[in-house]
């Protein structure tokens, strides 16, 4: 009998797995012992990270878009649907239409959304980089901008790429200040704790790169209400900040798929951190955004993890033990500027030491972002 795996979400853990799976049970899928299909509600991959550089001109959206059927190897099916419920008791999901598809495994890579109309007010006065017309939108904005007051608030916490509101306000410091406007212009980063960060070894690092660029720091604020007319963005313990230009990370949530089938609160999966299992249901897999593991909801993170699932997957196949594990590995770059860039790489059990910012980091990030195409094919 046919062993069926089903992969929902198109992103890079869904993309990388999928090849993954196809790469390790190549020979089981031309026998047609396994068939591996992959679930995505948009013919296009979309890759994220292209819209921290969009509003300083850098990338066009168009540019972090790729047909999926170009990424995923020829040995997975790949389906253009929409997913509307998941039977976990059954095995099956139903998709858009009515009709039905039957799992002996199910990975869930379907990733984060943002939620602006949690804060009355938001979508109406802030700005956002974390969507292709938001990033687009800022674009715009940025390009009249010449004097006033910029705040960065970072509302939603976890949120898709802890460090890009950091990477956004040093390279909007640098961007202002190539043009001689950053004089005209104060910036103002908000987070939600007590720190600029939620990981305190990189907040250590980057509280003091932001005081020596002068930009204003509020901790312990999290956005309630944003006023477009007033222009004022308001916290819940009180503060109320002026600003003529809002950009916001909005709340983020996952989808309400995943809270419908019993596997986790706001869209997440509770998961064996190391495993990856869904805690409420066998045979099924969370990862990337999707899997709680407490772990930054990062690129790299759902490659990694990506790997580990299609090892355990190959493994249940083939009736071995399944015993490969995530350990929280995750890498990052992150922009200090307009030309120049730190790293970090941290897992459960190692804290991050952030590298010293230097131009060559910069030349390194731009290069795996032109590259991760080939990381979605399953060849880096």
């Amino acid at each position: 009998m046919t062993e069926r795996v089903v992969i929902v979400g198109g992103g890079t853990g869904g993309a990388v797995l999928a090849n993954d799976l196809a790469d390790r049970l190549g020979s089981e899928i031309d026998a047609g012992e396994v068939e591996v299909t992959l679930v995505n509600d948009d013919p296009d991959h979309v890759y994220k990270p292209v819209w921290l550089y969009v509003p300083f001109g850098q990338r066009e959206p168009a540019d972090g878009r790729r047909p999926l059927r170009e990424l995923v190897d020829d040995r997975v099916g790949l389906r253009i649907d929409h997913v509307t419920e998941i039977d976990t008791d059954r095995e099956r999901l139903r998709t858009t239409g009515g009709s039905t598809m039957r799992y002996d495994y199910l990975a869930l890579a379907t990733g984060s959304t943002l939620a602006p109309g949690e804060i009355p007010g938001l979508e109406e006065g802030g700005h956002d980089y974390y969507s292709e017309t938001g990033s687009e939108a800022l674009r715009e904005a940025l390009l009249s901008f010449t004097e006033g007051h910029l705040v960065l608030s970072v509302i939603g916490t976890p949120h898709m790429c802890p460090a890009a509101p950091l990477e956004f306000v040093f390279m909007a410091d640098d961007w202002l200040r190539e043009r001689g406007l950053r004089d005209d212009v104060d910036i103002t980063y908000t987070y939600p704790i007590q720190r600029v960060h939620g990981n305190p070894h990189i907040a250590e690092w980057a509280r003091p790169l932001m005081d020596e660029r002068d930009i204003g720091v509020e901790t312990f604020f999290n956005a309630e209400s944003v006023d477009p007319d007033a222009e004022t963005v308001t916290s819940m313990e009180g503060t109320e900040l002026d600003y003529d230009l809002l950009v916001a990370i909005p709340p983020h949530r996952g989808i309400d798929l995943i809270e419908d089938a019993g596997l986790g609160d706001r869209g997440w999966v509770d998961v064996d951190k190391h495993t990856l299992e869904a805690e409420a249901a066998d045979d099924v897999y969370a990862l990337g955004d999707t899997a709680d593991t407490g772990v930054p909801n990062a690129g790299s993170v759902a490659h990694y993890q990506a790997g580990v699932v299609g090892q355990r997957i190959a493994s249940e196949i083939r009736d071995r033990p399944a015993t490969a594990t995530y350990d929280g590995k995750t890498l990052c770059f992150i922009e200090t500027g307009m030309d120049a860039a730190s790293f970090v790489e941290f897992d459960y059990e190692s804290p991050p030491s952030p590298a010293p910012p230097s131009q060559k980091l910069h030349w390194s990030k731009l290069a795996y972002n032109e590259s991760y195409w080939l990381t979605a094919r399953g060849l880096l």
